[in-house]
């Protein structure tokens, strides 16, 4: 085997020059516009993704990141077949994803979370058996794959109950067995843990790494979430309206750009908000919440200052959001960088 073939066949995806473009109807506003929109329609082109290239080598989980209509969700459409490009080359486990033949299908799968798969009204066990049917799996191996999934994710007792009656944090649990019930070797997971309580989206962030780890699945995951991508990728790829920005290490982007920690604090009684401006940037101040920027590496000490000087109910740090993040990136604070 040649190095390129070799190397082709280390890639379980491979995009080149990927573009999507969407034909759109312009609305105009009011009531005679809005006639003139159905008598005469102005049509726009919207150029959702700009021909990017990337590749992920197989067993790798990246971080496809980037601010709401930046394209991630369409590139993960087009990658598990969902999609069809406007043009560009995209490869996927040596399959073309759009064909959606059966022997591609059963070695991927799509976990969006805000989408269901789960039916409502039944519950989860029968969406399983369904699941069973449709990718095949073998009465023994489905038993196997159960057990394993139901018991690592703690949702075992809950697989007779009807999905209407469980929390979020559980639906979502669910959602995973069922998208992994046939062990796909690829794994395009878009905001899966949104909307989920600290608990959940922890236990949910350690199956993703667990799953990772033990079965070498190659793993996309798009995330608001900077503990999603602190805990569990290594390399991000930053989007910002159908263009790749950034393409390389976590740590890099994080510690380049990533200057600021967010404290949260909650007061029992008003405080001097002059006082809170010593200690970092009053982002906001709204009794009984007050919100202040602060250097990373002061972080600690700020919060140690406030629990100490000031009538604090309760305290958080946080990550600055991802989109300031990719924000100074687009400014051009940094140059592009491609793998």
């Amino acid at each position: 085997m040649g190095k390129s073939e070799r190397e082709e066949f280390e890639k379980a995806i491979i995009v080149e020059r990927l573009a999507k473009n969407f034909e759109i109807t312009e609305k105009k506003s009011g009531l005679i516009g809005s006639l003139q929109t159905l008598i005469v329609p102005t049509k726009k082109t919207v150029r959702a993704l700009k021909s990017i290239s990337f590749s992920i080598s197989q067993g790798e989980l990246i971080g496809f990141i980037g601010p709401n209509g930046a394209g991630k969700t369409t590139t993960l459409k087009i990658l598990s077949g969902l999609l069809y490009p406007s043009s560009g080359f995209v490869q996927v486990l040596g399959f073309d994803p759009w064909v959606r033949r059966p022997e591609f299908l059963k070695q991927i799968s799509l976990v969006m979370g805000q989408k269901n798969q789960l039916w409502w009204d039944l519950p989860a066990i029968d969406t399983f058996e369904l699941n069973k049917a449709i990718y095949e799996i073998p009465d023994n191996k489905f038993k196997e794959n159960l057990e394993e999934l139901t018991t690592i994710l703690e949702v075992k007792k809950l697989l007779n109950t009807q999905v209407r009656r469980l929390s979020l944090g559980q639906r979502m649990r669910l959602e995973l067995v069922a998208a992994l019930l046939h062990k796909p070797k690829v794994l395009f997971l878009d905001e899966p843990t949104i909307g989920l309580d600290v608990v959940a989206q922890q236990k949910v962030r350690d199956f993703i790494f667990d799953y990772n780890r033990r079965f070498k699945a190659t793993i996309m995951l798009t995330s608001h979430n900077m503990d999603d991508l602190i805990d569990l990728a290594k390399r991000v790829i930053v989007v910002y309206k159908g263009e790749i920005l950034f393409d390389g290490d976590l740590k890099e982007l994080v510690g380049q750009f990533a200057r600021e920690k967010i404290i949260k604090v909650y007061l029992d009684k008003p405080a001097d908000i002059k006082k809170f401006s010593e200690i970092g940037k009053v982002k906001k101040y709204d009794y009984p919440q007050a919100i202040i920027r602060v250097p990373r590496e002061a972080s600690a000490v700020a919060a140690s200052e406030l629990l100490q000087n000031f009538p604090v109910a309760d305290l958080t740090i946080e990550e600055e959001p991802i989109e300031d993040i990719i924000r100074r990136v687009f400014k051009g604070e940094t140059v592009k960088k491609k793998s």
